[in-house]
């Protein structure tokens, strides 16, 4: 089975993070070119002198004083939500749509069947199930489990979330299953043979670290992993690959690459086609969006000279696919290939000389659609596209002259993204979702281009009085930043609606149309005006979108924001009394700069498993993992900056502040509850209002199972209902 490859670097998925609430986005007819004709104003060279922190006690999790402290606040921030009148009928809602028994169950195509994730009430920490994938297509597919992750836990004593099985090609029989205790991004591997649904006695058993690992072959695995002193990067990712043999101890594995311990960190992986070619790449990830890729050789690890800002994409055909973020002309060519575009490389050539590829176009963007992802079936390239940030997708055909492309019949205002795949078909599910319209799974062919409707999620809200449409706002540099509304059909312009407005901001992550039940049923039932803006430093409109809004240029982006706020205002869709905000992670630190830099424009700020303090963010967890996003502090110009915009350190005393609600999670090892801590210990000192929440289990995310994320989501909606809707 094959999921979308994004084209973002190796190892991003566990660096980034990730937001919480990245629900619903799309976005018109502003263009990425605007990000680069705008001045930047001046930075200062050297940032104030700040004082002690009086609040760092708070950075270590797990001390007596930091937990007795958090059970405080969580006491007293409960006892105000839960008595709210909202609560227990928005729990009661938020729990039956997470448990629905009709939930659309989605597909996992390996060794000819249909596989499924699955969390109920009676499955608590999941299953993993298998069918037919005739049987799947009926309306009532018969499940046979194959792993109960419950019973697993209860054996273990731990209560173990799957993070996902990493199986062995061709044919999936042995997989390596993924465990991780309460959601941290730290995992245990165990193997497990598919077929038998049983672990493999003897097999392959990795034990908890944050590690990177696949399969070379059969009976060898390549690992990065912490290995003992000296092999964890300050991100706290490995940076030592070795090859592990079946049989052999652990300590055993050769090495077969090194990173620096300066790097994000560094992983391996192979990657095959239909016609017996395989490729073993190496990737050292020395920032976020920078690497180094190896080939590995006979006679051991070769460098691809391929851009910094590129990854391999996939192996079809015998000829390697490349994703590209930044411009390239290639020694001795005279083509440049524009940032954006996804190029393919012979697989002999390149095995033959790694230092002098002769790329040619797959695809390449243009002023108004944007690459992305892609992924391959067993003879085929399934792109997609954002146009407009409105959701497109193609099947490209390999040939001898270069490749044919054939466009699906996807409905319009809608975003889409490949399910899954298959190695041994040309089979696909096509996922599509839009903000009123439940989401829907299409069965394709990628050799027919055929696509057939098979199942659509049961409609969770009654969407027939709202309407969705797109807007522009200004920015302060004069840039037109697009964003979404969805909202009653009849509407008044008064300025009294209740709106929720939500961005993410970061790390080339676009933010596409999406059916959000939650969102539904507790905000657009009851009135509510739901806004998504596609803010500057997403990947909307290409990396140069995202670009325009790294480290120093940072600024745009909270203006941007901002600049939607006001622009709703204007319109009289509502007033800094009815207007509300919420993000998570990346948008948490987007949530506190708009807290600090403009109080007076909302009425309620959802803070969610934010980065609140940019001073120390490197410090804390895998925060010196994000550097290529946000900056050091090691460079005078880029602290003075971080300095100047920092929630933690901009809270002044003094200043009327919104009363947030601030969520987080202690076993979150990416941010980190850190932040989330002091911010609200500091605004304590301040004698400034504020809601806390910080559950012990759900790492990066809004709970660790169901009922948790349920409890989450009933909490905030609490709050925004009682901050906007009541006044």
């Amino acid at each position: 089975m094959r999921k979308q490859v994004s084209k973002s670097p190796a190892l991003l998925a566990v660096a980034l993070c990730l937001a919480v609430v990245s629900v619903m986005s799309m976005a018109p007819r502003a263009l990425a070119q605007d990000a680069l004709t705008t001045a930047e104003p001046g930075t200062p060279a050297i940032a104030p002198p700040l004082p002690a922190d009086r609040y760092i006690w708070l950075e270590d999790t797990y001390s007596p004083r930091a937990m007795d402290w958090v059970k405080a606040e969580d006491a007293r921030s409960l006892k105000v939500l839960e008595a709210d009148p909202h609560y227990q009928p928005f729990y009661a809602d938020a729990l039956k749509i997470a448990v629905a028994p009709d939930r659309l169950p989605e597909p996992d195509q390996r060794g000819g069947e249909i596989y499924n994730f699955w969390r109920d009430a009676d499955h608590v920490n999941g299953i993993y199930r298998k069918t037919s994938l005739s049987d799947y297509l009926t309306a009532n597919p018969t499940w046979k489990t194959v792993l109960d992750y419950d019973a697993l836990g209860k054996q273990d004593n731990v209560k173990w979330v799957s993070k996902g099985l990493n199986c062995l090609y061709p044919g999936d029989h042995y997989c390596l299953v993924t465990l991780s205790a309460g959601g941290e991004d730290a995992d245990t591997l165990r193997e497990f043979d598919l077929k038998s649904g049983q672990f493999v006695t003897g097999g392959f058993t990795l034990p908890h670290s944050k590690q990177s690992v696949s399969w070379l072959d059969k009976d060898t695995l390549i690992v990065a992993r912490d290995w003992g002193t000296g092999t964890m990067t300050a991100s706290g990712y490995p940076f030592v690959l070795k090859l592990w043999k079946r049989g052999t101890p652990l300590e055993s594995a050769r090495e077969v690459f090194r990173g620096k311990p300066t790097d994000l960190g560094a992983g391996g992986y192979t990657i095959h086609d239909s016609k017996q070619h395989a490729l073993t790449l190496f990737v050292r990830s020395v920032t976020i969006f920078e690497n180094e890729t190896w080939v590995l050789t006979p006679d051991g690890p070769k460098q691809l000279i391929i851009p910094s800002k590129s990854n391999v994409a996939g192996l079809i055909d015998g000829r390697v696919l490349l994703s590209i973020d930044q411009d390239w002309t290639p020694d001795g060519q005279l083509q440049t290939f524009k940032q954006g575009s996804l190029l393919d490389v012979k697989l002999a050539d390149l095995l033959k000389d790694p230092a002098h590829l002769k790329p040619s176009i797959v695809f390449a963007p243009t002023s108004d659609e944007f690459l992305e992802g892609s992924t391959t079936t067993k003879s085929r390239l399934l792109l997609t596209t954002l146009k407009h940030v409105q959701g497109r997708a193609y099947i490209y055909t390999p040939t001898l002259t270069g490749w044919t492309r054939k466009e699906l019949p996807v409905p319009a205002n809608v975003s889409v993204g490949v399910v899954s795949t298959s190695d041994a078909s040309d089979s696909f599910f096509l996922g599509i979702t839009s903000f009123l319209t439940p989401s829907s799974l299409f069965l394709g062919d990628a050799s027919t281009g055929s696509l057939t409707l098979e199942k659509t999620e049961p409609a969770r809200f009654d969407a027939s009085k709202d309407v969705a449409e797109q807007f522009e706002a200004t920015s302060k540099d004069g840039t037109r930043v697009p964003y979404f509304i969805v909202h009653p059909k009849d509407m008044k312009l008064d300025g009294s609606n209740a709106t929720l407005l939500n961005a993410y901001g970061g790390f080339q992550i676009s933010e596409t149309p999406a059916y959000s039940a939650n969102i539904g049923k507790l905000w657009l039932e009851h009135g509510g005006v739901y806004v998504l803006a596609n803010i500057r430093g997403g990947g909307e409109f290409g990396p140069a979108w995202h670009e325009a809004g790294l480290k120093t240029h940072r600024q745009r982006i909270y203006d941007d924001f901002a600049a939607v706020g006001q622009d709703l205002i204007a319109r009289r869709v509502t007033s800094p009394q009815h207007l509300g905000i919420m993000g998570g992670s990346n948008g948490g630190l987007l949530m506190g700069v708009e807290m600090t830099q403009h109080p007076d424009l909302w009425n309620a700020i959802v803070i969610q498993v934010p980065l609140l303090d940019m001073l120390r963010y490197e410090q804390i967890d895998a925060g010196a993992s994000w550097v290529g996003e946000y900056g050091t502090v090691s460079d005078p110009t880029e602290r003075a900056f971080l300095a100047g915009i920092s929630p933690y350190h901009q809270l002044k005393p003094g200043v009327k502040y919104p009363e947030p609600f601030i969520f987080t999670t202690t076993k979150d090892d990416r941010v980190g509850p850190q932040h989330a801590r002091k911010f609200a210990a500091k605004m304590e000192e301040y004698h400034e209002p504020f809601l806390y929440d910080e559950i012990i289990e759900g790492g990066h995310a809004a709970g660790a199972n169901l009922a948790e994320q349920a409890k989450t989501w009933a909490l905030t909606y609490t709050y925004l209902a009682s901050k906007l809707m009541e006044n």
